[in-house]
């Protein structure tokens, strides 16, 4: 029986990937378009890690996944898709073994702050938010991931604005063109500079874009900075998804984690924190111009 051994890094986490069975490919991954959407300059890089954090039994005569504490095992006919989720997943729980914190997001160096719009729970309009501030002079820190350190500042982020295709085994019908979008309030998509240093976040716009909404802007209470912040962080571990029809994601999280990971939110949302509703994203940034 043959084997692949692959080692992944993003910033100081590493993973190691074994695949073995009789029809070997040469890489695990045709690409790694989507993990570097997800978290940011992942790379392949020489095995030094003495042991698999997943592993892949393509030969299993039964298709499974399970994580038994340590490793995630996947046996049989699996696509990419569920392979990809699952890796940064194990990436992310890396990082925050090393106090960083991969935050569903963007950011902005705007008007001399750092301000990350946060996914949340609902995640309408951080990367339309993130244009229109670039747009305003902004300069981009992060696109769909920011990696933020245990005293608020983001160290690493993400810079492809939107993905481009699926993965075979997570295509989605309900995802509508990011493109169509950014064309339907831009027009033509505007360039930006990119900020490549360590950048404090001072300030947090939960964002809320729809056609219907008249602009408004709310500071957000202590709990529901929080909440919504949980959401963020828990969005790496995939435990809301499926990995294929009848194979949710295997739960890899603790209560250990959840409690650091709650411990790190009461100082994370201890700054500023607004809710903002617009029609689009120039009325939503003219609110913010007025907070930030």
């Amino acid at each position: 029986m043959a084997q692949l051994s692959e080692q992944m890094s993003a910033g100081p986490a590493r993973i190691r990937v074994d695949v073995v069975g009789r029809d070997i490919p040469e890489h695990v991954l045709e690409n790694m378009d989507f993990l570097n959407y997800r978290l940011a300059d992942v790379r392949l890089e020489p095995v030094t890690l003495a042991d698999p954090d997943l592993v892949w039994d393509r030969d299993a005569a039964t298709k499974s996944v399970r994580f038994d504490g340590r490793v995630l095992h996947f046996d049989g006919d699996w696509a990419a898709g569920p392979l990809q989720k699952s890796m940064v997943a194990l990436l992310a729980l890396r990082l925050e073994e090393h106090g960083l914190h991969p935050f569903h997001s963007s950011a902005v160096l705007y008007r001399g702050k750092g301000v990350l719009f946060l996914g949340g729970e609902s995640n309408h309009g951080k990367s339309m938010s993130q244009i229109e501030a670039c747009r305003r002079g902004g300069k981009l820190i992060s696109t769909e991931t920011t990696v933020i350190d245990d005293d608020g500042v983001a160290v690493a982020g993400s810079k492809t604005v939107f993905l481009k295709s699926r993965a075979k085994g997570t295509e989605r019908a309900d995802k509508a063109s990011p493109e169509a979008g950014a064309a339907k309030f831009f027009g033509d998509m505007p360039t930006w500079e990119e900020h490549l240093e360590p950048a404090n976040m001072d300030v947090v716009v939960v964002p809320s874009i729809d056609g219907n909404y008249a602009p408004g802007t709310v500071e957000m209470i202590p709990f529901e900075r929080q909440f919504q912040t949980l959401h963020s962080l828990q969005n790496y571990l995939h435990l809301n998804e499926l990995l294929a029809a009848g194979w949710p994601m295997p739960l890899m999280d603790s209560d250990e984690l959840r409690l650091r990971r709650a411990a790190f939110l009461e100082r994370f949302c201890t700054r500023p924190y607004f809710l903002i509703r617009a029609a689009t994203p120039q009325v939503l940034m003219d609110e913010a111009d007025k907070v930030i």
